[in-house]
């Protein structure tokens, strides 16, 4: 029995990152630097527009403050709708050589183990004087494109700007309003104005995910899982349910993001993109297809898998995430690359598109920062500050710290689930099999949605069954929580060639 007494999820966070080459701490020299900053947007430059009067709005987590990303959008009478989407101007803080810069490359991104974040930036920075606050002045890079009646992306800018923003709202309760399940959020009805606005959005966002999946892009659901905290400890987990209002930012940033490579690419600049190549375990995906009644050409077919997954949410919802897992491992997972015009292009499968990047997140993601600075030497008709051999150096290092930090949220889930079930040794819990491989047989539990591996009784067990099992060890400390078959839920099967899974955050595309 684990004595909770004795647990610190917070120590174990910390000994994680350690573990995994991140640095948890900010150097006393970088501390200094970022304390010494000044508000750098009352200095803006002749070259910057100023749109601070434009009804922007961002909508993040209720409790984010390091904000990357606000949006207004405006119809025009063609039918088309401009967007502009605003991104953060990090490098104005954090130029290339200073101590803030040297860290951020060396962790390459904010790391959000539930119980505690460690941010790529320090707090005054990615929360402060970057960050796109509300009724605060900001400078940006603004992105902006118009969307056609029929989700099609005609670039039509990228430039600096002084902005403002007018609203701080939250995922949950914009998407409630926009789906018709919840009231007229408080903050959006104190805004002349905005609620239209944001109709005006989501109008876009939902021509743009329409766009997309007609060319092939996949709609996978993978299961996120946050941890609830009460006094600094996990108390519970809940899922994290897509909704409308998370379409809008992710559907702007796909799409902002597709911009500004194509942007780059056309400037001649070399770049560093997101791909995710074509699969080589497409004969795996096949199989999953297969064992569910559906065919797949024996060749990579995104358009195909598009369609096959869009029946088997609608078939069986509740199962979805857990094939969308499933397909996610075989695909493979995103990287960066440099890419110049001596390279071949890769694309994205997943989101079936040529020219793509990460842009949007430079509070949070290294690459972003890269990014910005290629764009303002394009902008400016400077040289590049990277050279092509750097831009790889960065890219591949880029890759590794991604899956580093993935690495270490997943560790942190599994301690987190441990730590909500400690106490509840011996208890029955209904669950799903989410994995079965010669590394071991997986469960995730329907609530707490927890994920473990049995121990015994594997026997027969299928992925996608439903089955009863019981608690039988854990340790938040060391991150695992082991389970026992105590009954079945239909009828006993041979064992298949299921596909491991685990808890994944999809927004990582």
């Amino acid at each position: 029995m684990v004595d909770l007494r004795k647990v610190d999820l917070k120590v174990v966070a910390r000994k994680v990152m350690e573990q995994y080459g991140f640095e948890a701490v900010f150097p006393a020299n970088l501390m200094a630097e970022v304390g010494a900053l000044e508000d750098q947007a009352q200095k803006a430059e002749p070259d910057v527009r100023d749109l601070r009067s434009l009804l922007w709005s961002s909508i993040d987590n209720s409790d984010s403050e390091d904000l990357d990303q606000i949006e207004y959008c405006k119809g025009v009478k063609s039918g088309e709708i401009l967007v502009k989407v605003a991104i953060a101007d990090v490098d104005m803080y954090v130029p290339e050589g200073s101590f803030a810069d040297e860290h951020a490359r060396r962790n390459t991104t904010s790391v959000y183990t539930g119980i505690e974040t460690y941010p790529m930036l320090p707090d005054r920075l990615s929360k402060g004087l970057s960050s796109l606050l509300p009724e605060q002045e900001r400078l940006a890079v603004v992105v902006e494109f118009s969307v056609l009646p029929g989700g099609e992306v005609l670039p039509r800018g990228i430039y600096k700007a002084l902005v403002r923003n007018k609203a701080k709202l939250i995922y949950e309760e914009v998407g409630a309003w926009l789906e018709g399940s919840g009231p007229l959020p408080e903050t959006v009805g104190s805004v002349l104005g905005l609620d239209a606005q944001l109709r005006l959005q989501d109008e876009a966002s939902q021509r743009l995910e329409g766009y997309r999946v007609e060319q092939g892009a996949l709609e996978l659901e993978t299961l996120e899982v946050r941890a609830i905290l009460k006094q600094g400890k996990v108390s519970d987990l809940v899922v994290i349910h897509e909704n409308r209002a998370m379409q809008i930012i992710e559907n702007f940033m796909v799409a902002a993001n597709g911009v500004m490579s194509g942007f780059l690419e056309k400037a001649r600049i070399p770049t560093i993109q997101r791909v995710v190549r074509i699969p080589k375990d497409w004969n795996g995906v096949v199989e999953v297809a297969k064992a569910r009644g559906a065919s797949l050409p024996a060749k990579p077919d995104a358009k195909a898998l598009s369609e096959f997954l869009a029946s088997q949410k609608k078939a069986d919802p509740e199962l979805f995430p857990d094939l969308s897992l499933t397909i996610v491992k075989l695909l493979g997972s995103g990287e960066y690359v440099m890419y110049d015009s001596f390279q071949p292009r890769i694309g994205h499968f997943c989101l079936a598109v040529r020219d793509y990047t990460h842009g949007t997140a430079p509070n949070r993601r290294y690459v972003d920062v890269v990014i910005q600075r290629l764009l303002k030497a394009a902008l400016e008709r400077v040289p590049s500050p990277y050279g092509s051999k750097e831009l790889s150096k960065i890219a591949a290092w880029c890759t590794e710290r991604e899956g580093a930090s993935k690495k270490v949220e997943r560790f942190m889930e599994k301690a987190e689930a441990a730590f909500v079930l400690s106490g509840k040794i011996g208890q029955s819990f209904n669950s799903i099999v989410t994995g079965v491989s010669d590394h071991g047989t997986y469960v995730r539990l329907i609530a707490p949605p927890a994920e473990g591996r049995v121990m015994r009784g594997v026997r027969g067990l299928r992925v996608g069954q439903k089955v009863v099992v019981k608690l039988i060890n854990l340790n938040p400390n060391r991150g695992f929580i082991d389970f026992e078959v105590a009954g079945w839920k239909g009828k006993r099967q041979k064992r298949s060639g299921g596909r491991g899974s685990r808890n994944w955050k999809h927004k990582r595309r």
